[in-house]
C-alpha cells in the first residue's frame, strides 16, 4: 500500500479543530473522523486522504503509515512520534520461515494460506485426486502450530451427528445429547478445521454448514439439544475445505453456489518432474535416483499429455499413485510390477492397441531397461547408461 503524500492528504485535530498540513482548517471536510490503523497520540490524530476526499479506510500499511509520519515531521510542526506496528502483517510477510519442507507448493500460495489462516478466512483447495489437497490442510496447521481437526465429509452418513451431535436414551436418566467432535472443534481458538471431500458431502451437511461458514453469522445451532443453544465459532478459527470437481468425478454433487461463494478457492497444482522427484527421495531416501527419476517423469509424461488438445487418457498419474510406486520399488517389486498394479488399474482396457492402458504401457516400457535391476535401493547399481536417451526405445511391443 503506498500513496502519494501531499500536504492535503495529511491532517491533525487539536481542540477539535482539524488543520491539514498547511494549518487550513478543515474540519467540514471530515465526515468520518477514524484513523486507519488507530495511530494516535495525545490529541493529535493522522488521517489519510487516498482520492480527494476524506474518508475511513480499516487498514494502514506499516510503510504508509510511517511515510505519513516522516511527511508530519518535515510540515507540522511538535508532530508525535509514532511508530505502528501490524503483528499480523509482519506475520504474513515472514510466514515463509514456517513453511514445512514437506510441503511442495509456490510461495505465493503458502503466503495466502498463512494468511487466510490468521484472518480466520475459508479457502476451498480444488485440483486434481492425488495432488495433496487434504495433506496441504494438514501441513498448514503444523506449519503454523495451530490445533488441527479433520471431517470427511464424504464419508459421513449422518451429517447431523458428525455436525451437531446425538441424543441417546438412557434408562433413569432420561435422554441426554452428546455434542459432536465439531462442536468442540469450532469452539477452540486459532484452530484449523479441515472439511475434506465437500463436494461429496450430503445436502444436508451443507445445509448446517452454511452459518457456520458465513462470515457475518459464524455460529452453530444445536437444534438437536433442549433449548437449541446457539455456538459461536471461537476467534481465529478457519475453514479448509477440499473437493474434486470435474466430469471425471462421478461420486461427487454440484455445489451450491452460496455454499461455494463462502470460501476462497485455491487451486492445488501437481507437481512438475522435478519437485515431483524431490518429494519421492524425500519419502524415500534410500530409493535409486534413476529409479525417483523414472517414476516423476512417467507421472509428468501423464500430466503433460492432458494438456494436448485431444488427450489419449482421461486422467493424469497422481503424485499418491507415483508415491505408491516409489514404496512398491523400494520394497523389491519391478518397475513393471508396481506400473501394473499401482497405475494400470485406472486406464480403461478396451480399444485394444487405441486403449488408454496400452498408451500408458507405452509410457512405462520406456524404461523397461531399469527392470534389470533387483530392487530401486541406491546400494544396488542400476543399469543402464546415465547419457542414454530413454525415449529412443524402437521396440514398443505390449
Amino acid at each position: 500500500m503506498s500513496y502519494e503524500l501531499k500536504s492535503e492528504k495529511v491532517a491533525k485535530i487539536v481542540n477539535g479543530v482539524v488543520t491539514n498540513g498547511n494549518g487550513k482548517d478543515v474540519t467540514n471536510q471530515v465526515k468520518v473522523a477514524v484513523l486507519n490503523a488507530a495511530v494516535e497520540a495525545g490529541e493529535t490524530v493522522m488521517f489519510l486522504n487516498e482520492k480527494g476526499a476524506w474518508k475511513r479506510e480499516r487498514l494502514l500499511s506499516t510503510k504508509a503509515a510511517n511515510e505519513i509520519v516522516m511527511y508530519m515531521k518535515k510540515t507540522v510542526s511538535n508532530a508525535p512520534e509514532v511508530k505502528i506496528d501490524n503483528p499480523v502483517m509482519s506475520f504474513i510477510q515472514t510466514c515463509g520461515e514456517k513453511k514445512p519442507k514437506a510441503l511442495f507448493c509456490s510461495d505465493l500460495k503458502w503466503k495466502y494460506l498463512c494468511r487466510s489462516a490468521v484472518r480466520g478466512k475459508n479457502l476451498l483447495l480444488t485440483g486434481a485426486a492425488g495432488t495433496g489437497k487434504t495433506y496441504t490442510a494438514q501441513q498448514l496447521a503444523k506449519g503454523l502450530e495451530r490445533p488441527f481437526f479433520s471431517f470427511n465429509l464424504g464419508a459421513t452418513q449422518d451429517p447431523r451427528a458428525t455436525l451437531i451431535g446425538t441424543t441417546q436414551f438412557k434408562e433413569g436418566e432420561g435422554t441426554m445429547f452428546n455434542q459432536s467432535l465439531f462442536v468442540q472443534a469450532i469452539q477452540t481458538e486459532n484452530a484449523t478445521i479441515l472439511l475434506d471431500e465437500l463436494s461429496r458431502a450430503n445436502p444436508e451437511a451443507a445445509n448446517i454448514l452454511m452459518p457456520v461458514l458465513d462470515e457475518g453469522q459464524r455460529y452453530l445451532r444445536l437444534d438437536e439439544q433442549e433449548g437449541a443453544p446457539t455456538i459461536k465459532v471461537a476467534k481465529g478459527v478457519n475453514f479448509v475445505a477440499t473437493a474434486n470437481i470435474g466430469n471425471e468425478y462421478t461420486g461427487t454433487r454440484v455445489m451450491d453456489r452460496a455454499l461455494i461463494d463462502r470460501f476462497t478457492i485455491i487451486e492445488v497444482d501437481p507437481l512438475d518432474e522435478q519437485t515431483e522427484k524431490e518429494l519421492l527421495l524425500m519419502n524415500f531416501p534410500e530409493l535409486s535416483e534413476k529409479f525417483a527419476q523414472a517414476i516423476a517423469e512417467i507421472g509428468e509424461l501423464t500430466r503433460s499429455e492432458m494438456k494436448t488438445a485431444d488427450p489419449r487418457i482421461s486422467t493424469g498419474i497422481s503424485t499418491r499413485s507415483t508415491m505408491e510406486m516409489a514404496g512398491l520399488i523400494f520394497d523389491g517389486f519391478k518397475l513393471s510390477e508396481a506400473a501394473e498394479v499401482a497405475i494400470y488399474p485406472f486406464y480403461d482396457n478396451e480399444g485394444g492397441m487405441d486403449s488408454e492402458r496400452t498408451f500408458i504401457k507405452q509410457i512405462v516400457q520406456k524404461f523397461s531397461h531399469l527392470d534389470d535391476v533387483a530392487n530401486g535401493s541406491k546400494a544396488v547399481e542400476t543399469a543402464g547408461d546415465d547419457d542414454e536417451d530413454l525415449f529412443n526405445i524402437e521396440d514398443d511391443t505390449i
